[in-house]
C-alpha cells in the first residue's frame, strides 16, 4: 500500500494458493524455471490456502487502508493481474477501482520518446511478490524523476 506520493505504508501478506502437482508440472518451461528458482513452486506445494482464503485475507488486509472501489490497481502489466483475479478470485478484482496506474505504459513511452533514461533503472527482478511489487513502486517514481515533468 503506498500513499499517493508511492511512500510504502503498508506491506499486504505474501500468500501463496496451494495448486496440485499435475498442475505445477504443466508449466512451460519458462514458469518451472524462474518459479522454481524464486522457491514459488515450493511455497505453493506447501500452502493450505484456495483461492478463496487468499481471496478473504487479502482483501481483510486491503480494507484497511481503501474502500471499494476508491484505489487503483497499480503495477506492472497489471492487465494480466486483472485477468487472472476476474477468473480465480473476482471478488477480489471487483474491490479495486476500473481505473488502472500500469508501470508499464509508462515504460514504453520512454522507450519512444526518452530512450536514454531506461539505462539508469535497475530492478531486482526475482520473480516474488514483494519484491515485484517493490521494484514496480521504485520504477515508478524513477519515472516521475526523470520523464514526467513536474
Amino acid at each position: 500500500i503506498t500513499d499517493s506520493n508511492l511512500n510504502i505504508l503498508a506491506e499486504g501478506p505474501v500468500l501463496a494458493v496451494k495448486q496440485s502437482d499435475a498442475m505445477l508440472e504443466g508449466m512451460d518451461e519458462w514458469n518451472q524455471k524462474h518459479h522454481g528458482a524464486s522457491g514459488l513452486i515450493d511455497r505453493v506445494k506447501a500452502s493450505t490456502f484456495d483461492e478463496a482464503e487468499v481471496q478473504r485475507q487479502t482483501l481483510e488486509f486491503l480494507t484497511q487502508y481503501s474502500e471499494k472501489n476508491a484505489s487503483p490497481m497499480c503495477g506492472n502489466s497489471i492487465c494480466q493481474d486483472r485477468r487472472f483475479l476476474a477468473n480465480y478470485m473476482p471478488e477480489l478484482e471487483a474491490f479495486f477501482h476500473y481505473r488502472n496506474l500500469d508501470v508499464s505504459t509508462l515504460k514504453e513511452l520512454v522507450k519512444r520518446w526518452k530512450p536514454g533514461i531506461q539505462n539508469g533503472l535497475t530492478k531486482q527482478g526475482t520473480h516474488q511478490a514483494m519484491e515485484d511489487i517493490k521494484d514496480s513502486v521504485n520504477e515508478l517514481i524513477y519515472y516521475r524523476e526523470h520523464f514526467i515533468a513536474r
